[in-house]
C-alpha cells in the first residue's frame, strides 16, 4: 500500500492494514490516529514509539499470534506470509538445526510459559539458537523487556514491508 493510500482509508481499513504488523490494539489505533503522515520514514518513527511500552497483557495477547521458530504457519493470512518471510533464513531441511531449535523452543517455554520470540528476518538459524540459548540465561523480567522490544522490532519490520513511499 502506498503511504498516500494508507493516509486516506478510513479508520476501519488502516486498523486492517496495520493489525498483521502487531495485533495490539493501542499500537494500531495509535497509529491509524496519527494520520496523515509526511513521509514514510515519519510513520516508520512514529510506529516505533506507539504505545511504548506495552503492557505485560498486550505482549501476551500479541504472542498468541507467533509461530515457534522453525515452525512456519500455513495459514494463508497476511500475518503468516509475513511470518514465513521473516524465518527464510531458517532451512526447514537442516534437520540438525530443526532439532536445536524445537529442543530450545521447549526449553524457553518450560521456563517462560511462552513461545520464543525474536525478529528472524536477515537472521540464520544459527543465529537465531545461539540468541536462544543465551536469552535462557536471562530472569524473566529481563526477558519480559526484550520481547516486548522484539515485537516492536517486528512491527515496525512488517509496517516497512507493508507501506511504500
Amino acid at each position: 500500500m502506498k503511504l498516500a493510500e494508507f493516509n486516506i482509508v478510513d479508520q476501519a481499513a488502516a486498523h486492517a492494514a496495520l493489525r498483521p504488523c502487531i495485533d495490539i490494539s493501542r499500537w494500531v489505533e495509535a497509529v491509524a490516529g496519527a494520520r496523515p503522515f509526511s513521509s514514510r520514514d515519519e510513520l516508520l518513527d512514529f510506529a516505533a514509539q506507539a504505545a511504548n511500552p506495552f503492557t505485560p497483557g498486550e505482549v501476551e495477547a500479541a504472542m498468541a499470534h507467533h509461530p515457534r521458530i522453525g515452525e512456519r504457519p500455513t495459514a494463508a493470512s497476511t500475518e503468516a506470509s509475513m511470518s514465513r518471510s521473516e524465518q527464510a533464513g531458517v532451512d526447514p531441511a537442516d534437520a540438525d538445526a530443526a532439532e536445536a531449535l524445537a529442543r530450545g523452543n521447549r526449553d524457553y517455554e518450560e521456563k517462560f510459559g511462552r513461545v520464543f520470540l525474536i525478529r528472524a528476518a536477515g537472521r540464520s538459524a544459527q543465529d537465531i539458537l545461539a540468541a536462544l540459548n543465551q536469552r535462557l540465561s536471562n530472569s524473566p523480567e529481563q526477558e519480559d523487556r526484550i520481547v516486548a522490544q522484539q515485537l516492536r522490532e517486528i512491527a515496525v519490520l512488517r509496517l516497512e514491508g507493508l507501506i511504500s513511499e
